[in-house]
């Protein structure tokens, strides 16, 4: 073989054929398998029957068994959820699903995944069958580390989309199901799904389209109580499981607070989209804590001692208030490139600034309307907010908007550097923006005006309808300008797209605030520490710590930082004696305006040794300061509406 001195000087530069290759034998790619056909607008043939048997809670198993009705032999693809309403990512938990067998006839039919969308799954239909039968396990969590845990032995959260296959090529709205649930015997089981028919402690419940039904999750518990909040325009109930009976016993000025939520929210947005309504509260220290919105009900879990601690467990006490709200925004009226027509559509995020943004925004508003925060509470939340915010440094390199991609970028997995690569952050951010829109409403309409007025405008159309209604970017802007004329286009846009320096803050100095620092933590502040377990010193060294002195959310570029140390890293000696949180505070109090280094001993997996933290600013807590002299626009803002 003779080669060139040109051809392996090419060769070598890594440029053409090396010896004996051509390019027609360098690796070509294998054509795609054809692509899942897309979901079209028209009826599926026949109701699928669903039969789920919750029993099993001491393996943490849902049982399935799917009938879904066929109208011809040939190829089938049936699909799993993969894109959730309210998860906003790829995440529906196809990990969980195990057992899958399809029957026809009376006989074993196999499967075969899709080898690029392995959330479907073809099969082949025999001559003459009318149906195929389906018969999996959802295999939920049965510990932290694996995931959230959904069953127990108390009480379970029932997920539809993780317990239901259906057929590809149709809106999720133009296929209809009846399902069905199993329970232990003597438990209750919740629901918005309206029930046809129980026999024994088998509830079967009125066909509905695919979409309501992911849209309505069942809590079932052993020890429950049913609370009602409201009876006009239509029901609105609080279904509360427990992990003990005790923890139901509610006072009545914690349920009055709850009632006031309802009404405040019908003040707000002077409408309802649902025909009735189900808080569904979960009260537990095992299974794992959810908010998660639904048109008709809403997923709520929290501490145990929700009702039985309610003088000292608000911190957070919003969490209702921001469900309910998405009945409204993010249910109802939804960001038009979010919405899908089926359930394996990708969704686009780019709005969730609005969706979420300003659910926080109102989500805080209503605690504070409804009771279920004082004003000064509230006002010590906001100032948390705003402080963490403030101190955000990513935002140097990377805009507000962007985050709406996190959910999945991240999927909403832990972060090492959080402060830097940011988050979600278009939550809590985006609630400063809608605060900053609220308060610069008001001073232009010299009070006349409000955000409440947008909400009623903009959430409020309709009432009664339960139909989504998209919107894009500039209806938003539109309705704003409906409310009071303004350049709101820019206002978004620089908020969203501008790199600071600090938050947007303009909103509270606007409500007569300013944000501030003292040695002291609010009693929110606080609290949050305590109900935590934590010691929050990320406004002073910049990091917290757990009990035992692990940091945690070490913020980048802060002192602890700069002296060399991260997430996980445990302090076990302060000044040269054994750590304690307070030690820990009295010597960043006591090197506060002076030179010498705060000494840390620091055990780092099997490394130990002393860094020296040069920080001289004090303990640094966050609050709200009243700005003499001007309106106190915050303070009406979450004033009840009468």
């Amino acid at each position: 073989m003779k080669t060139t001195f040109l051809a392996l000087c090419l060769v070598a530069l890594g440029v053409g054929p090396a010896f004996g290759q051509t390019a027609a034998s360098q690796p070509q790619p294998l054509p795609m398998p054809a692509p899942v056909p897309a979901p079209q607008d028209r009826p599926y043939p026949g109701t699928i029957h669903l039969a789920v048997d919750a029993t099993d809670t001491a393996h943490h198993v849902f049982s399935v068994h799917e009938t879904i009705p066929v109208a011809a032999a040939g190829p089938m693809i049936l699909l799993y959820p993969q894109w959730i309403p309210g998860h906003h990512s790829p995440n529906g938990p196809l990990q969980e699903l195990a057992g899958l067998v399809f029957h026809a006839n009376g006989k074993r039919i196999p499967w075969t995944r899709d080898p690029v969308n392995v959330f479907a799954f073809h099969i082949t239909l025999p001559e003459g069958a009318k149906t195929v039968e389906a018969d999996f396990q959802q295999l939920t969590p049965v510990q932290p580390r694996v995931g959230r845990i959904t069953m127990t032995h108390e009480m379970f959260d029932l997920e539809w989309n993780g317990v239901a296959l259906y057929p590809a090529g149709y809106f999720s709205r133009d296929i209809r199901f009846e399902p069905s649930l199993k329970v232990r015997t003597g438990w209750k089981a919740y629901s918005a799904l309206e029930p046809a028919s129980t026999a024994g402690d088998t509830t079967t419940f009125k066909p509905v389209p695919f979409n309501t039904l992911v849209d309505s999750p069942v809590y079932g518990g052993h020890y429950s109580r049913r609370f009602e909040l409201s009876t006009q325009p239509v029901p609105v109930w609080l279904d509360v499981v427990a992990d003990r009976p005790d923890e139901l016993d509610a006072s009545p000025e914690a349920i009055d607070a709850h009632r006031a939520l309802v009404a405040q929210a019908y003040k707000l947005y002077g409408s309802h989209h649902y025909d009735h309504y189900d808080f569904l509260l979960s009260l537990s220290d095992r299974q794992g804590g959810i908010g998660l919105e639904h048109h008709r009900s809403s997923e709520d879990g929290t501490s145990a001692d929700y009702f039985t601690n309610w003088a000292n467990a608000y911190t957070g006490r919003d969490l209702l208030a921001h469900e309910y709200t998405h009945s409204w925004n993010g249910k109802f009226r939804r960001p038009a490139d979010l919405w899908t027509p089926n359930f394996n559509v990708p969704m686009r995020d780019s709005l969730l600034w609005v969706y979420e943004g300003q659910t926080q925004y109102w989500g805080y508003v209503l605690a504070a309307r409804a009771g279920l925060w004082t004003k000064q509470q509230a006002l010590d939340a906001i100032a948390s907010v705003a402080a963490t915010y403030d101190h955000r440094i990513g935002r140097t390199w990377r805009q507000l908007e962007d985050t709406t991609n996190d959910p999945i970028i991240a999927n909403r997995r832990p972060l090492s550097w959080l402060s830097w690569q940011r988050s979600e952050d278009y939550y809590s951010e985006g609630q400063l923006i809608w605060l900053d829109a609220d308060t610069l409403i008001r001073q232009l309409s010299n009070g006349t005006k409000s955000l409440d007025d947008f909400a009623k405008a903009f959430f409020g159309v309709d009432n009664g309808s339960y139909v989504t209604k998209t919107y894009t970017f500039d209806d938003v802007v539109h309705a704003l300008n409906a409310v009071q004329p303004y350049d709101w286009a820019t206002f978004l846009r620089s908020r969203l797209e501008g790199h600071g320096p600090g938050a947007p803050l303009a909103g509270l100095t606007r409500g007569g605030y300013r944000l501030g620092y003292s040695d002291t933590p609010t009693p929110f502040f606080r609290t949050n520490e305590m109900r935590r377990h934590i010691t929050d010193l990320s406004f002073s060294i910049g990091a917290t710590l757990t009990q035992d002195g692990t940091l945690m959310n070490v913020m980048w570029d802060g002192a602890v930082f700069k002296a060399g140390l991260t997430d996980g890293a445990r302090v076990l000696a302060v000044n040269g004696q054994g750590y304690t949180a307070d030690r820990l505070k009295a010597a960043i109090a006591a090197a506060k305006g002076k030179t010498t280094p705060i000494e840390l001993s620091v055990e780092n997996g099997e490394r130990y040794f002393t860094v020296r933290v040069d920080y001289h600013g004090g303990l640094r807590y966050p609050h709200l300061e009243r700005i003499a002299g001007t309106p106190d626009r915050l303070g009406e803002i979450l004033t009840p509406k009468p």
